[in-house]
């Protein structure tokens, strides 16, 4: 019985895919729903499935980000509402995706293709350069964060992002760290991420973030446990196994 996971922030959407491929395709056994691409990521490690139903645009990790950690580790289907632009480049490589909102006709076409990719045990390709033009596509937009406004007991402190080590979720809270101080700020770590730039800021645990730069060593222990030491600071960070693809070898 193939197995898949949805992905998406809107639960009306991430609802009716489940609905209507339930109709469409009643062998799928959907073994996990997720709501943003932290989610998503530790999903496909944990359950394995065959095939990845990833909302492009989510809070924290895109679906493009989900799909360049997992690998070949699992057939990813892009669900987008973007125009055409970014359609023709789907189109162009072996990438399935579906338009919001999602057709029932369209829908079983998808699924034929993966059936029959299935079936013919055909290897997923190898899409780095396709990915990363989409990813640059959609995320060329997107308003990067040229400082941060933190609360340091009574006082409000303006912190250039160039200052900033790394962020880290801390309970209702998100602090931000410095080589020299720290502050809290209110914004979700998760919503933090959209606004960061990922050539620049690495997300290495769904509660933290760390500047790419200011990592001295990665260490890993026997239990496979993965400890992140850094530039000008005695203190570490943990990373978890869903992004330690981000640490192999060049």
């Amino acid at each position: 019985m193939p197995t898949a996971i949805i992905a998406d922030d809107e639960e009306l959407p991430r609802g009716e895919l489940r609905r209507m491929l339930a109709e469409v395709w009643p062998t799928l056994n959907i073994v996990a729903e997720c709501e943003h691409g932290t989610d998503a990521l530790e999903a496909i490690y944990r359950w394995q499935p065959d095939i990845a139903f990833l909302d492009i645009r989510m809070p924290g990790l895109s679906g493009l980000d989900v799909a360049k950690a997992v690998g070949g580790r699992c057939r990813a289907v892009f669900v987008t509402a973007y125009d055409s632009h970014a359609i023709d480049a789907f189109a162009a490589g072996a990438i399935d995706y579906l338009l919001k909102p999602v057709v029932r006709e369209r829908l079983m076409q998808t699924i034929g293709r993966l059936r029959e990719r299935t079936c013919l045990a055909q290897p997923i390709p190898d899409l780095d350069g396709l990915m990363a033009e989409l990813d640059q596509r959609m995320r060329g937009a997107a308003t990067r964060i040229r400082w941060i406004s933190a609360s340091v007991g009574d006082t409000i402190k303006v912190i250039p992002i160039e200052d900033v080590i790394f962020f880290q979720s801390d309970e209702k809270y998100t602090r931000v760290v410095t080589s020299d101080d720290e502050a809290h700020v209110r914004k979700p770590i998760k919503e933090l991420a959209d606004c960061l730039d990922p050539g620049q800021f690495w997300q290495v645990h769904r509660s933290v973030i760390v500047r790419a730069s200011s990592i001295a060593r990665v260490q890993r222990d026997e239990m496979g446990r993965i400890t992140i030491g850094l530039r000008g600071l005695d203190e570490t960070l943990k990373a978890s196994q869903a992004y330690a693809w981000q640490f192999r070898p060049m």
